[in-house]
């Protein structure tokens, strides 16, 4: 007899909780306005998170990563920003973008990065 596994009785839900660390109020409304049907939450929520979105000029990539080693980890920072998009991608971001493919691919990024916990 098998046995169904975790992921089989309890389907992730079609409602993921998002983590946003060190990412402003402007860019959160941007991410609120485009990415409905999530859950926004900031590093004081009690809940856990299904994917991380990272300022990672305003929060230190390897700290992140080491918070949250099993959860996609989506960073961004200014186009002209190259050490900071090299060091979120040394510290084993899954994906590092500028903030302006942010602003234009949010909920196809997030989408992404959602299926591959499936």
């Amino acid at each position: 007899m098998l046995v169904p596994t975790l992921t089989e009785c309890y389907p992730r839900s079609a409602v993921a909780t998002i983590l946003l660390a060190g990412v402003d109020l402007f860019i959160r409304g941007k991410l609120e306005a485009s990415i409905t049907g999530h859950h926004l939450v900031t590093t004081d929520s009690v809940d856990p998170p299904d994917l991380v979105i990272a300022d990672v000029a305003r929060v230190d990539p390897y700290e992140v990563a080491d918070a949250y080693p099993d959860v996609p980890l989506l960073g961004f920072t200014n186009h002209k920003d190259t050490a900071g998009l090299r060091r979120a991608n040394e510290a084993g971001f899954d994906q590092v973008v500028a903030k302006s493919a942010l602003d234009e691919r949010a909920p196809q990024l997030i989408d992404e990065l959602l299926a591959s916990l499936d």
